[in-house]
């Protein structure tokens, strides 16, 4: 079986973080295992404090789980400070890391900002500089840019932006734009990808960027090549997007296992209701 690990921040109610990227590699058939940064205090509704994990800590968390276990692929989520940032990008050079995907998690839906505004400098220094994969959405990739991001074609600018950075490739996901259709954008250096799916009417978002990035993550450790992870990682999270459900009074989560619920026969379909015909006597 192959192996991912996720380095993220764990949220409280299951939507997002490490509890999102452990639910999202198990999907997809890859083991999980995880290295705590931070615990937040949040629901649906909002985030409503953090309490970071010592730096010693999560460097000992990383180096333990190297020393045991070949892994095939490392996500980098939620990373708040620069201290945290920079012990992260040293211990993953130290154990030279397979395959990184870093999602830059900058702030939450409600606003709340998760990463610290002396930070940006060192995660770009240190994070993005080292990234395989970044997949920032458009809010954070404007934070990193400094640019606005209005269409398709300033994602694509900004993206060459990001990825002049020192990312290898980067993902810049659309949902933040308006439309019909939710566009991500794929730019590896070279040529811009596009991977697009119908707009989901739905408050049920929590975790989404969290998941996608686990997805792709997952995608890569199973050998897949860049292009055909996101594009499989795309159709993933629009189907647990569409079969979300609205669980807590903000933001309700994904489904993540709705396909392996579904072919498990896990999920059964109501006998629709037929509208009242009426008939003559």
């Amino acid at each position: 079986m192959k192996v991912a690990l996720t380095i993220a921040g764990s949220d409280s109610s299951g939507g997002a973080g490490i509890q999102a990227d452990i639910k999202t590699f198990q999907a997809h058939g890859v083991y999980a295992m995880s290295v705590i940064t931070a615990v937040t205090v949040q629901n649906t509704q909002k985030v409503y404090d953090i309490q970071e994990i010592r730096p010693d800590i999560v460097k000992s968390q990383i180096l333990c789980l190297f020393e045991d276990i070949s892994i095939n692929a490392v996500k980098i989520g939620m990373v708040s400070s620069a201290e945290l940032i920079e012990t992260i990008s040293e211990t993953l050079i130290e154990v030279n890391a397979p395959v990184v995907v870093v999602d830059p998690v900058m702030i939450s839906k409600s606003g709340y900002k998760l990463l610290k505004t002396e930070a940006k400098k060192a995660l770009i220094k240190n994070l993005v500089t080292q990234a395989y994969v970044l997949t920032p959405n458009i809010l954070e990739a404007e934070l990193l840019s400094g640019d606005r991001i209005k269409n398709i074609n300033d994602m694509k600018n900004t993206a060459k932006k990001i990825h002049e950075m020192g990312a290898k490739n980067v993902v810049l996901k659309g949902g933040h734009l308006d439309g019909n259709y939710s566009v991500d954008v794929l730019y590896d250096g070279y040529s811009f990808f596009e991977f697009s799916s119908p707009r989901i009417d739905t408050n049920n978002t929590h975790g989404t960027g969290c998941t996608f990035s686990s997805a792709i993550t997952a995608n890569l450790a199973l050998g897949k090549d860049l292009v055909s992870s996101i594009r499989f990682s795309k159709e993933y999270i629009t189907s647990a997007i569409a079969h979300s459900f609205p669980l807590g009074k903000g933001h309700g989560p994904v489904n993540h296992f709705y396909e392996l619920y579904r072919r498990a026969d896990f999920i059964s379909t109501p006998t629709p209701t037929l509208p009242h015909q009426g008939g003559g006597e």
